[in-house]
């Protein structure tokens, strides 16, 4: 087995364009200056997750950098999220600047403003 994207299994990504555009339009949206965040509650499932980095942010190479770090924020975390949910990260612009630690903390607010911690 290869390595990529192991601890994230198909059925726990949003991998169609469809599936983004159906938490854009129908979910919620919750930001701060480094992240937002959209939530849709779904009747059953599991808990997907997309991750969305703009050309804006940086080159490919910034942009990787940036969706693996908000990766491991979720992989580290996800037992405290509730199931039946669908999470779509966007970065925005200043985040490129930030650290580690300043992005899990963005993060964190997002998901109590949301209210998806168990």
């Amino acid at each position: 087995m290869n390595n990529k994207d192991e601890s994230f299994p198909k059925s726990e990504r949003l991998t169609k364009t469809h599936q983004f555009k159906r938490v854009y339009n129908q979910g919620n949206s919750i930001s701060n200056n480094l992240v937002v965040l959209y939530t849709l509650k779904r009747s059953s499932g599991n808990r997907r997750i997309g991750f969305s980095v703009s050309k804006k942010v940086g080159n490919a190479v910034v942009r990787n950098r940036i969706k693996r770090i908000l990766k491991e924020i979720y992989r580290r975390n996800k037992s405290e999220l509730i199931n039946n949910i669908d999470l779509v990260f966007i970065a925005r612009q200043g985040i490129s600047s930030a650290s580690y630690q300043e992005i899990k903390n963005s993060v964190f607010d997002l998901f109590a403003k949301a209210k998806i911690m168990q």
